[in-house]
């Protein structure tokens, strides 16, 4: 087996945060630990400056900026980059700036390409621009539902070519459990009092209509008539875009006196710790999650999870609580479940977190993929 270094290269939009910019990050990381080369390609953003202090190396090219001008622009550049820095591995994690990578790649003589890997984040729409995503020699799926949509959607695709590499938590980082030190609860009182000497319900999603904020407040008049020490946080952030959806909540929640039962967190930084902190977490996303990280980080912690039955998060429960499925939609199931989990009559979270959803399996993983394509170059 060869042992030499690989220069691995990943393109996104922007560095910013979110799970494929997460995932990025963790896979260089892994790569200049093994004592490769990671080079991302990508805007600014949050994760910028951890890259350039792992180790890796960033170019700040805007590859995902939405117009035929990035084409002619960066296709070129990417290109002579591959080329010069005699790349192993190209991998495109995201679409234009899969286009912009793909593009480059088609105008390298065939004997001198990169590997070419790609990995479907999401449930794309359907067409010829997402497309691009299955384009990869391999493609990674970050789910088993989201190998289904490919297969499904793009029954072009060769099914040897998709390789199911799920997303993955530190278990270290999210220990059975854990629980906020005082200091963090006086800190979180002083802010919302309105929560103190309740049990919380918490949707942690940016405040957007699929993610279903709206689907826990059509429920929650009839969970505190029951349970009046019960308090529903929606922890998330929301774009200009969602001002108006944000405003029929606000307005929900002031027609049925819920002002307070319901607080909006806004966008946390200290996400864990109300997770840790919360009687039970939800998963109402109307549309399936390729994957849904929160919940997995929530169920590490010991913490009962409902969660529609539909995409990655489907697959989470299933694996480690099945206690907490719901069909979609159904609220007349996740209100008995929600009462449940307060009555106390929902069962503990007991099974351990699956190596396969582990961060290291991930890396692992992807990085062994990565090795075995180069090898298949070498071979002679």
């Amino acid at each position: 087996m060869h042992a030499r270094p690989l220069t691995v290269v990943q393109m996104l939009p922007a560095l910013h945060s979110g799970g494929v910019e997460r995932g990025t990050v963790e896979i260089a990381e892994a790569l200049v630990a093994a004592g490769h080369r990671a080079i991302v390609i990508a805007d600014g953003g949050r994760y910028a400056d951890h890259l350039r202090a792992i180790g890796a190396e960033w170019i700040p090219w805007p590859v995902g900026k939405k117009s035929v001008a990035t084409l002619w622009r960066f296709v070129p550049k990417v290109r002579d980059l591959l080329m010069r820095e005699r790349v192993d591995i190209l991998h495109l994690r995201s679409r234009l700036p899969a286009w912009v990578g793909y593009l480059a790649w088609r105008r390298i003589p065939p004997a001198l390409r990169p590997r070419l890997v790609t990995t479907v984040h999401g449930f794309y729409s359907v067409n010829r621009y997402s497309a691009v995503m299955t384009r990869g020699e391999t493609v990674i799926c970050v789910s088993e539902a989201i190998r289904h949509y490919v297969l499904c959607h793009y029954p072009k695709t060769d099914p040897e070519r998709l390789v199911v590499i799920p997303r993955g938590i530190d278990p270290a980082a999210y220990p059975r459990g854990y629980r906020p030190d005082p200091g963090w609860f006086a800190q979180w009182y002083a802010q919302f009092p309105e929560t103190r000497g309740k049990r919380w319900v918490t949707l942690p999603a940016r405040l957007t209509r699929w993610k279903g904020q709206a689907e826990l407040l059509t429920v929650w008049r009839e969970i505190i008539a029951r349970h009046p020490d019960a308090h529903a946080l929606l922890v998330g952030g929301y774009d200009a875009r969602r001002r108006d959806y944000v405003a029929e909540l606000q307005q929900t929640i002031r027609a049925h006196g819920l002002e307070n039962h319901v607080t909006l967190t806004g966008d946390r930084p200290d996400l864990k710790n109300i997770l840790a902190a919360s009687t039970v977490v939800l998963s109402l996303s109307t549309d399936p999650e390729a994957f849904g990280r929160t919940t997995l980080e929530a169920l590490a912690l010991g913490t009962r999870v409902i969660g529609y039955h539909h995409g990655g998060v489907a697959e989470q429960l299933a694996a480690i609580y099945p206690e907490g499925s719901v069909a979609v939609g159904d609220q007349t199931a996740l209100a008995r479940q929600i009462r449940a989990a307060l009555d106390g009559t929902l069962p503990p979270v007991t099974q351990p977190l699956p190596e396969r959803f582990t961060l290291a399996a991930m890396q692992h993983e992807t990085l062994a993929l990565y090795r075995r394509l180069a090898e298949r170059v070498e071979s002679p």
